[in-house]
């Protein structure tokens, strides 16, 4: 692998104008066809759950009622001493009635509240309900414009009005939060390197590779109906490691320079051991992310799918397109004073001058087993509160309390009840039933008997007369555990009617849909761990010929990723620091947020184990001692390693400012996480338990040793290799000493 790796980055940095202006044409390219792509869908579905078959069931015998559909409510509020009875107020509801379907082809159907009884008990509240053709993101901008003018017009009549539903549901984009991310990444970068040009290096090709994932996510949106939030997820991993991985190429390439090689040389030593390490770093991201298909929810597999096509684009950057870079920039990377200053430097690097990474070494090295102590006690404190971890999926309640949809949900919430927001749909089959309208009647009692319900609707029959749907009213909140308690409770009486009949009774709804998604992230997180830990564990073992490394490898993470999510519940569940972090509704944590942060973090953790224990098997299998390899990779890693780590939590820490719930919370809890893993557990936990177990880290069974193939990670037999070609002189292989093009 290092080898190959050498020759590749040799070959990158010779040819590197053409390797550039591929880069730079995958680029235009993939800009091309975002912008022609087709319109993304947003499709939603939960294979084999309750909730799905009944969303199927009404698709099948409701034709043309758009299930998946979007959806908006306008809300009318009196204002004090008015009722929505009055000639004026009802006059303004029923232009509005007229105006909705008027104003686009894409409306389905429109509900007029003085007919359809939705009118609050005191009448100072109304709603139009309206559904959609076709769903959210393939509604037009003209349709969402229509919707806000007809809402504008509505309020200059004195009433409050305020639209609510998915309709209005915008795609998540980057904001001022995103861009100080990256700022602070490049302020790190600078500080790192000492050099604009070595810090923009890494920030020009990863926005390359992220520019190249996104545009092309974008023209497979339509294709692949990837979710609204795909492509921002993609753009936060993919710019947190490919700034890493650039940047680990970079930083070896600097160490080649001040070990007197070359740059062509040094570019084709840093693909050859810093590369051999990105790749397999990258690797163990992509495990992790294309594992979420265990989870078989589509939605969640496109996510994963998406987010490891954008590490494998940043890899091939980093491996083929950072060395071209390197060729254009030569010596420069070392900055004005660092070039002048090269032989002190080197000097400045041997065992009578430590740096912070050394001194840090020496201090967990004395006192290992303290430090290892005080890490996981540390860590365990911090995930007492996910042993509270309650899972759902956001509503309209969790929007910031500026936007309309927020407010309508206010509206409704305190005018009809804060169940109102998520009622269940009970979906009556009585297909093999003689007396349709008693068994439907006889569903809807026990509906009613259920405590916590606090209105049902009389039944709908389809025109076959053979199904019936029923809408029963929570009394809590959408997201509250009571309702998800309720869900199940509401199944059981319909399951307790149906029993012994040929009546089939199933619960769906946006609530149940919910509540069913939450499950399914429950049951998949453990076979999930299992296979992506498998895996990598496997890889790992490979990369550092070794079974203690890796197995310490992903205990480490399960602590970091443990108390990550006990930050989460703290601060988004139990509102700590919530008012600090624009948190403006508590509640149940997002349900894919654990098992994304599972697979995001895995692959990220391993990422630091790489680059980091790599340097340490480097200097162990040249003859260092255990603890004196600890050193030897901290004094080599350690300044890089932090740099990184500070890089990716500012790019995660950028959209944990996101207004968008779903992205904040992923970005927080993305941010703490390569916190607690890349300084506590990375630069803690994991040296001094290497300097406990000594020798024994290294240990590999012979047998298994023989069977494992030697990918050469550390460079160990590319080293030999140059330094018996050094001894012998050229021969005639051109790719190894073949002069450096002139450009």
């Amino acid at each position: 692998m290092a080898t190959f790796l050498y020759k590749l980055g040799r070959l990158a940095f010779r040819r590197r104008i053409y390797v550039a202006l591929v880069w730079v044409a995958l680029l235009a390219l993939s800009g091309v066809g975002a912008a022609s792509a087709a319109s993304a869908g947003s499709s939603f579905s939960i294979p084999g759950t309750e909730a799905q078959k009944a969303f199927d069931l009404i698709d099948e015998r409701f034709p043309g009622s758009s299930v998946d559909g979007a959806v908006a409510r306008v809300v009318f509020k009196a204002p004090d001493g008015q009722t929505m009875a009055s000639p004026e107020n009802k006059a303004t509801v029923e232009e509005v009635v007229k105006a909705l379907p008027a104003g686009s082809d894409q409306v389905g159907t429109v509900t007029d509240p003085y007919k359809a009884n939705a009118i609050s008990q005191d009448g100072s509240t109304a709603y139009v309900a309206v559904s959609y053709k076709v769903t959210t993101l393939e509604l037009t901008d003209d349709t969402r414009t229509s919707l806000e003018d007809i809402g504008a017009d509505a309020r200059k009549s004195g009433l409050t009005v305020e639209i609510g539903g998915d309709a209005l549901q915008a795609i998540p984009a980057a904001g001022a939060t995103e861009i100080i991310g990256v700022a602070i990444a490049a302020v790190v970068l600078v500080i790192t390197f000492g050099s604009l040009i070595a810090a923009g290096l890494p920030l020009v090709t990863a926005l390359i590779g992220v520019g190249i994932s996104v545009s092309v996510i974008a023209s497979l949106a339509g294709a692949m109906d990837f979710d609204s939030t795909t492509s921002v997820l993609a753009m936060m991993i993919g710019l947190a490691v490919g700034i890493d991985y650039a940047l680990f190429i970079v930083s070896r390439y600097r160490s080649e320079l001040a070990d007197g090689h070359e740059p062509q040389e040094a570019a084709g030593r840093a693909a050859g051991t810093a590369g051999s390490a990105v790749f397999f770093a990258g690797l163990t991201v992509v495990i992790a992310l294309v594992g979420l298909a265990v989870v078989n929810i589509p939605m969640l597999t496109k996510m994963g799918l998406a987010a490891a096509g954008t590490v494998v684009v940043a890899v091939l950057v980093a491996l083929t397109l950072v060395p071209a870079v390197l060729g254009f920039a030569g010596k420069r990377v070392l900055g004005k004073k660092a070039r002048r200053k090269q032989e002190r430097e080197r000097a400045a690097t041997v065992p009578g001058k430590p740096n912070m990474g050394t001194r840090w070494a020496r201090f967990v090295l004395r006192r290992p087993a303290v430090v290892v102590l005080v890490g996981v006690v540390g860590l365990g404190v911090a995930a007492i509160p996910a042993a509270q971890l309650e899972m759902g999926l956001p509503d309209n309640g969790s929007q910031p309390t500026s936007t309309t949809q927020r407010k309508a949900y206010d509206i409704l919430s305190d005018s009809f009840g804060p169940g109102f927001n998520g009622p269940l749909v009970v979906v009556v089959d009585v297909k093999g039933d003689d007396d349709a309208e008693r068994a439907v009647g006889q569903v809807s009692d026990a509906v009613k008997g259920v405590k916590g319900v606090v209105a049902v609707t009389p039944a709908t029959f389809n025109e076959a007369g053979d199904t019936a749907m029923i809408t029963a009213v929570p009394k809590d909140r959408p997201s509250s555990v009571d309702t998800e308690n309720l869900v199940h409770a509401v199944r059981d009486a319909g399951g307790e009617v149906a029993s012994g009949t040929g009546v089939k009774v199933l619960v769906t709804g946006a609530t149940a849909l919910n509540t069913d998604f939450s499950q399914k992230m429950n049951d998949a997180l453990l076979p999930y761990l299992a296979v992506v830990v498998g895996l990598a564990f496997l890889l790992l073992m490979l990369i550092f010929r070794s079974i203690l490394v890796p197995l310490k490898a992903a205990l480490g993470f399960l602590l970091s990723v443990v108390a990550a999510l006990g930050a989460v519940v703290a601060v988004f569940q139990w509102g700590w620091l919530s008012d600090f972090f624009g948190i403006e509704q508590t509640g149940p944590v997002m349900s894919m947020v654990p098992i994304f942060m599972v697979g995001t973090v895995f692959g990220l953790a391993m990422d630091y184990e790489v680059f980091l224990v790599t340097r340490m098997r480097e200097a162990y299998v040249h003859g260092e001692q255990p603890r004196e390899a600890v050193e030897t990779g901290f004094r080599h890693g350690a300044r890089v390693v932090t740099a990184a780590a500070i890089i990716m939590m500012a790019v995660f820490a950028g959209f944990a400012g996101s207004g968008e719930s779903m992205i904040k919370l992923i970005g927080f809890s993305l941010a703490v996480a390569v916190f607690f893993d890349a300084f506590v557990v990375r630069m803690a936990i994991v040296p001094a338990v290497l300097a406990l177990l000594g020798t024994k880290a290294w240990w590999l069974p012979r047998w298994l040793d023989r069977l494992l193939p030697n990918v050469d990670v550390e460079g160990d037999q590319l080293r030999k290799t140059l330094d018996q070609r050094a001894s012998t002189g050229p021969d005639s292989d051109p790719d190894w000493n073949k002069p450096m093009a002139r450009v």
